[in-house]
């Protein structure tokens, strides 16, 4: 039992003497594919993304389409980008996605949900600005489901007292 140890300067000495034998590897590794692609699955109300990020000029392609067209309204086109501005990434990343269900709020919600994923599967440093924007957690609100005797969700027919 020569190891023992008695006291704390004991523990100092073995704790700094041995630097090299703790090893430290990264949270997270890079997720890509043979083409060097980072494929993510992004959701929103009824909408379901499906996403492709490699390093590019920038080129937003959804459904066979360029982002401008899919997404008219300035407002879903500016949460597209909200990922890239985070990460200080805008124009570096082509992406590639096809969406599926809801409308278009929904739709810009996956995609940009899934982008956000791609990229930090792409580079997890990218990670923590991602984490604490919340662009990483799904947003679970969907529509509630109808009630029988009820009008919608939760409004009721007009009593009537006679």
């Amino acid at each position: 039992m020569a190891d023992e140890i008695k006291s704390l300067d004991d523990l100092n000495e073995i704790v700094s003497g041995t630097p090299a034998a703790i090893e430290t590897k990264p949270l997270h590794e890079a997720v890509r594919d043979e083409l060097g692609r980072s494929y993510a699955t992004g959701k929103r109300k009824d909408a379901v993304a499906r996403v492709w990020i490699r390093p590019g000029s920038g080129k937003v392609t959804i459904n066979g389409k360029a982002q401008d067209d899919y997404f008219a309204r300035p407002v879903l086109q500016m949460i597209l980008r909200q990922p890239f501005q985070i990460t200080n990434t805008e124009g570096q990343f082509d992406v590639i996605a096809t969406v599926k269900g809801g409308g278009l709020s929904g739709q810009a919600g996956a995609v940009k949900h899934g982008v956000s994923k791609a990229l930090q599967l792409y580079e997890p440093t990218l990670r923590t600005a991602l984490k604490a924007a919340g662009f990483l957690t799904r947003d679970s609100r969907v529509v509630e489901r109808k009630k029988y005797g009820k009008a919608k969700a939760r409004k009721s027919f007009q009593f009537s007292k006679r």
